[in-house]
């Protein structure tokens, strides 16, 4: 049996037992052993803690909105809210000394408990409330710019996003729009290199299957989105705490697995089928998850157009386990495995210029230890992750050898991260890094023609690079009165590679002009080491200086009303020290190296190039809360970069305008209608230079008319229907969604066909229906 019609059977396989399995839940649901109608209920279980010092608070009062129902907090900060109809709720915490916090999208499900973490912020006028909103969106004092959050419910539910996280977020404003078929993020003109990712105080290079090196993205996500309690984005300006990063940082928080009872799900969508289990250890001490999935796309080579069947599986788990009332240990681990391969005779059907395979695998596993103390808390984590690229690559028409590569990076990696509240008016973080990075590069490319049409001699690597990097940081959150704080702090790096050091200065300041408008500000240096892709080629390559950006923000935030913000926010980015090739005086070679797949040969690199970008967002965003949610976001911004010809010129990834609306109805708890609109302008690209093209059958760009042409117009649509269906012991989703609806033909690239010889066209997706299920039991 081939491997199509193996995943076909295991498909219709997956679909009858469901079908079985819900014929069977519903005609329990019909009745209970007495032969009445049953009621189906769930329940909530949650802590409150305190958002600066992770302490437990008690005697905090939990109402669930437009209900009688809620209750207290306990000493431990632990609620317990039972026999609620299943359905979508909003919560709201109240406590004397602390800003109120409504937590809306809290799903209740049949016969299972909702586990809940609320984080409520002091206010320091002593006997006094003073915030009278209800406190719907989450509040970042430590980052007052550029921060947007994402609940475990919205991320779930995004349209188009096929429970990637990296898509969840491309709807913002600060991401620029480049290619669907890569999730790969461009936030404010910097390369997807410049982006920072944390899982539980662990920092995970790449959260991507098929992970392209040097880069933070790849053309799939690897993490299931049902482990994930929350995201917080940060497009610039971040704090001390987050170094060797030049763009943003997204942290991801996995939820904990289920104290009280087992737990199982079946999904099966877009990404692939799967399976999630969770439940408690040492009587509620602690708790266990774990996810196993493998790719179905096979299924869907036609419906995406690649002409090849990517195949891959990954593993995801956490353990936690309280060593005590104020410590808490927690395990994670998150793995995959990728293999695909293009087909001689397929790749010559349709014009590909190489044939061949890649496979791989990227993993990461840490433990992290919480410690909280009387007025503080420390987070200490040690990890060790790896990442494999091995491939072997021929040209389709001349069965030229291209590129042979097994290729090993590993890390192992320690961080520290403490926070105490000295008193009402300061708090400090602080702590310490430190990463052993060991990368083995054995690599071939072989001799061919670069994009300018000149020759190029093969690229042969064997090199082992180990490479520790150290760091330390510090700041002050200084609060003199309730409506102004500022955040003063600073980082040293050391990369002992290259030898080269570095103190960075970070200030933020949020000035609250009344309960409902505030201003805020940032600055910041930012330094990263250039890729060890790139410096592994020569020697004389670990002196080229550390990439350098300053950010400057500004930003204003209006709370129309209790459930809609409206932010506004300039920026401005300028980057220095960025390496340029001599040989390609009007190129950019990260931009380049990351936008075509591959580092070509350099015989000498120059840390001269310069960049900036610049640009003035907006984001208007309610919360569900009365059946409607949105986000409406426009920006309008310039991204440029500067060569060794002295001129100015866009970068890849410069859109100019993006506007995105996204957004849904829920008219109960049955159903929900979403949808995601984005229109962007198109990117730059240098156009073929079609006579040198013709003369050697190959890619051959104008030399003189570098990213100086506009790719069309870039806009889509993607619609989403959501019916939950519970039971009595069960729950299931079922969705159905379709991507790029009304089928617009956004163009990904222009080159030159080798096999038909003239130019040809690359489409992003085209219209792509998307069916998926969850079944909770």
């Amino acid at each position: 049996m081939n491997r199509s019609k193996s995943y076909g059977v295991m498909l219709l396989l997956f679909v009858g037992l469901n079908l079985i399995w819900i014929s069977s839940l519903n005609a329990q649901d019909r009745t209970d052993r007495s032969g009445k109608k049953s009621f189906k209920t769930g329940s909530l279980r949650g802590k409150v803690i305190d958002a600066e010092t992770s302490s437990p608070l008690a005697a905090v009062n939990i109402r669930v909105k437009d209900t009688d129902s809620g209750a207290v907090s306990d000493p431990s900060g632990d609620f317990v809210i039972r026999d609620l109809p299943v359905g979508s709720y909003t919560l709201q915490f109240r406590i004397i000394g602390y800003k109120p916090l409504s937590r809306t999208d809290i799903i209740v499900k049949s016969d299972r408990y909702t586990s809940i973490e609320a984080e409520l912020h002091p206010t320091y006028l002593e006997g006094e409330d003073v915030t009278v909103t209800a406190g719907y969106f989450a509040e970042e004092e430590d980052d007052p710019v550029s921060t947007i959050s994402f609940s475990s419910e919205e991320i779930r539910r995004a349209p188009g996003s096929a429970g990637d996280v990296s898509r969840i977020v491309s709807g913002l404003p600060s991401i620029s729009k480049v290619n669907d078929q890569l999730n790969s993020l461009v936030v404010r003109g910097g390369s997807p290199s410049e982006n920072a990712f944390f899982i539980d105080n662990i920092e995970i290079p790449n959260i991507n299957h098929y992970p392209l090196q040097g880069s933070s993205g790849g053309p799939i996500g690897l993490l299931n989105v049902d482990f994930i309690e929350d995201v917080d984005f940060t497009a610039g300006g971040f704090r001390a705490s987050y170094g060797n990063r030049l763009s943003s940082v997204m942290q991801l928080d996995f939820r904990e697995g289920n104290r009280e009872e087992y737990d199982f799900q079946l999904d099966l969508h877009m990404a692939g089928m799967g399976a999630v289990g969770e439940g408690p250890i040492a009587d509620g001490r602690g708790s266990w998850m774990l996810s196993v999935r493998k790719s179905i796309l096979d299924l869907l080579v036609d419906a995406i157009a690649t002409g090849v069947a990517p195949r891959y599986s990954d593993y995801q788990g956490k353990l936690v386990y309280d060593l005590s009332p104020h410590m808490k240990l927690s395990f994670l681990g998150i793995a995959g495995v990728d293999f695909i391969e293009f087909d001689k005779d397929q790749s010559f059907e349709d014009g590909n210029a190489f044939y061949g395979k890649h496979e791989g695998y990227e993993y990461a596993t840490g433990i992290n230890l919480k410690s909280l103390y009387k007025s503080g808390f420390s987070n200490t984590s040690v990890s060790y992750m790896a990442t494999k690229y091995e491939a072997d690559f021929t040209e389709t028409k001349s069965d030229q050898k291209l590129l042979e590569e097994n290729t090993h990076e590993s890390s192992a990696r320690f961080r520290n991260v403490n926070f105490f509240r000295l008193n009402n008016h300061l708090s400090t973080e602080f702590g310490a890094e430190a990463k052993y990075q060991v990368n083995d590069y054995d690599k071939f490319e072989g001799e061919y023609t670069n994009p300018f049409g000149d020759t190029t001699p093969p690229l042969i690597v064997n090199k082992e690079i180990e490479a520790p990097v150290y760091g330390a940081f510090g700041s002050f959150v200084i609060q003199p009165l309730e409506s102004f704080t500022t955040t003063l702090g600073a980082r040293y790096d050391y990369f002992d590679y290259s030898g080269h050091s570095h103190i960075s200065p970070r200030i933020s300041v949020s000035c609250d002009l009344d309960h409902r408008t505030s201003l805020n500000a940032a600055f910041g240096i930012y330094y990263q080491s250039p890729p060890l892709l790139l410096l592994s080629q020569d020697e004389d390559f670990k002196d080229l200086k550390d990439l350098e950006s300053y950010h400057y923000i500004l930003g204003a935030s209006r709370l129309l009303w209790e459930d809609t913000r409206l932010t506004l926010e300039g920026y401005y980015k300028d980057y220095r020290n960025f390496p340029l090739d001599p040989d390609q005086p009007q190129s950019f070679v990260i931009d380049e190296m990351i936008y075509y797949g591959y580092a070509q040969k350099y015989n000498e690199l120059i840390d001269a190039g310069e960049a900036r970008s610049y640009g003035i967002e907006m984001i208007l965003q309610k919360k569900l809360v009365e059946g409607i949610y949105g986000l409406v976001s426009a920006s309008y911004s310039k991204s440029e970069y500067k060569a060794l010809d002295d001129v100015w010129r866009d970068r890849l990834y410069d859109n100019g305008l993006v506007f995105s609306v996204e957004g849904g109805y829920k008219p109960n708890s049955k159903w929900e209608y979403s949808l995601r609109w984005i229109y962007a302008g198109g990117t730059p690209y240098t156009p073929l230079d079609l006579e040198a093209s013709r003369l050697i059958n190959r890619s051959v760009y104008d030399r003189n008319r570098v990213n100086q042409a506009r790719m069309p117009d870039y806009h889509s649509l993607n619609l989403r229907v959501d019916r939950r269906f519970h039971f009595s012991h069960a729950n299931l989703i079922v969705y159905f969604s379709v991507w790029n609806a009304y089928n617009r033909e956004n163009v990904a690239n222009y080159y030159w066909n080798e096999i038909e010889e003239k130019q040809d066209v690359i489409y992003q997706w085209t219209f792509l229906p998307v069916f998926g299920m969850e079944l909770e039991f």
